[in-house]
């Protein structure tokens, strides 16, 4: 099999400085609105990279759940392999691979534990089955099997099959706050447009815009 062939031409469209907002939220909000009218499969899916207390980078797919000027949310099991090597190292990136307008934005920031009023918020929006297997999973931890699995969502379910389900004490969520944000615009000719937004040095909320070479 080659893979070297196997290439396609963005087309889809420009960025311009003169397009882009002052803001790195506004500007988010409006390609994630986008995506959504575009039909986009999962917009809100973005690839959380953490780097473990060794040095080690890992990746994985979580779906964004809020975000504001103060950052981008996402909820896990804190005993899960993401927590924990944010607990090590809290600088992470994010990344939503919107390919079918041929775009993707980047973000890198610092992940900070959200509060408990949060949490339970979110906790009890969710699905019951959703708050089951938040109990029921013991996430990134091995198993023997997955009826091992089925078995443990079956005891859970019937341990709370009356009245509502409390939050885990082992659940919980993050905010990452943002230092830089990048967003990227496939060009033909793999002429990208990549704009850059950093976050002043002086910790204000003012930021600077720069191109970037493809």
């Amino acid at each position: 099999m080659s893979l070297q062939d196997n290439r396609r031409e963005y087309d889809y469209g420009k960025l311009t400085r003169e397009s882009l907002s002052a803001s790195p939220f506004e500007q988010f909000t409006l390609w994630m609105e986008q995506a959504i009218e575009a039909g986009i499969q999962d917009p809100t899916a973005m690839s959380v990279a953490t780097v473990s207390a060794e040095g080690k980078p890992w990746q994985r797919m979580v779906l964004l759940k809020d975000f504001d000027q103060r950052g981008f949310v996402f909820y896990t099991n804190l005993g899960s392999r993401k927590a924990q090597e944010i607990a090590a190292n809290a600088q992470v990136s994010l990344h939503f691979p919107w390919l079918q307008l041929d775009r993707q934005v980047i973000v890198g920031g610092r992940a900070e534990r959200l509060s408990t009023v949060e949490v339970m918020k979110y906790f009890l929006s969710r699905p019951k089955g959703s708050q089951l297997a938040a109990w029921a999973s013991k996430q990134s931890s091995r198993i023997n099997s997955r009826q091992a699995l089925e078995t443990q969502f079956a005891q859970i379910k019937e341990k709370f099959a009356e009245g509502e389900i409390p939050l885990p004490d082992f659940w919980g969520g993050f905010r990452v706050v943002p230092e830089e944000i990048e967003f990227w615009q496939g060009g033909e000719m793999r002429l990208h447009d990549r704009f850059s937004y950093l976050r002043s040095e002086d910790g204000s909320d003012s930021w600077e815009i720069g191109r970037l070479s493809p």
